[in-house]
C-alpha cells in the first residue's frame, strides 16, 4: 500500500485525524481516514486473586464503564510505556507497584487508528492517594475477585475491549509462568 498524500483534518490535545490518499497493490486508488493517538499503557493491578479496576463516564458511549487503569501522556507527547504505566497507576488509583512487568501489546482499532498499547502487570502493591487529572474527578475504583471480574465480562458490565484483551494476555502470561 502506497501513501500518495496525507492531510490533517482535525486535531486536539488527545488526537489527530488525517485523511490519506492511497494506492493499493492492484493499482487502484482509495482513501483512508486515520485517527492518530499516542501510545498508551494499560495496567492490571493484581493482589493474589483480586484485580483493581477504575470506573468512569465514557462520553462517546454515554455510559460509566469499569476498566483497568490506562492512559497516554499529556498533549500527545511520546513517553516510555514503562514510565507511563507507573504514572497511570499512581494517578488513577494511588497504588504503587513493587513489581511492574510488561505482558503484551495491543492495537486499539487497526482498521482506523494507529494507536498501540502496552499492557503491564502490577504486583507487590502499596496504597496511596490517587493523583487524578481534573477530567478524572468522577472516577471510582474497587477490587474485584477474578471470578467476579469474569462474571462482569460475561454479563456486559465490563465491555472495554482493551481491558478484556488485556485480561486474556494475563491469562496467557499465567499459563506460561505457572
Amino acid at each position: 500500500m502506497e501513501t500518495l498524500s496525507t492531510r490533517q483534518v482535525y486535531a486536539n490535545d488527545w488526537m489527530t485525524v488525517r485523511e490519506d490518499a492511497v494506492r493499493r497493490p492492484d493499482g487502484t486508488d482509495g482513501v483512508y481516514g486515520v485517527i492518530d493517538k499516542p501510545t498508551y499503557a494499560l495496567v492490571i493491578p493484581r493482589d493474589g486473586d483480586r484485580l483493581h479496576l477504575v470506573e468512569q463516564f465514557r462520553y462517546p458511549i454515554g455510559l460509566r464503564r469499569w476498566e483497568f487503569p490506562a492512559g497516554t501522556a499529556p498533549d500527545r507527547a511520546a513517553q516510555d510505556p514503562a514510565e507511563l504505566a507507573v504514572r497511570e497507576l499512581v494517578e488513577e488509583t494511588g497504588l504503587r507497584a513493587g513489581r511492574m512487568e510488561k505482558i503484551g501489546t495491543l492495537d486499539v482499532a487497526p482498521g482506523m487508528s494507529s494507536q498501540r498499547g502496552h499492557v503491564y502487570l502490577a504486583t507487590e502493591l502499596t496504597e496511596g492517594e490517587a493523583q487524578r487529572e481534573h477530567t478524572e474527578q468522577d472516577m471510582r475504583q474497587a477490587w474485584f475477585g477474578i471470578t467476579e471480574f469474569e462474571a462482569m465480562i460475561a454479563d456486559g458490565a465490563i465491555t472495554d475491549a482493551q481491558s478484556v484483551a488485556a485480561y486474556m494476555l494475563l491469562v496467557l502470561h499465567d499459563r506460561r509462568t505457572r
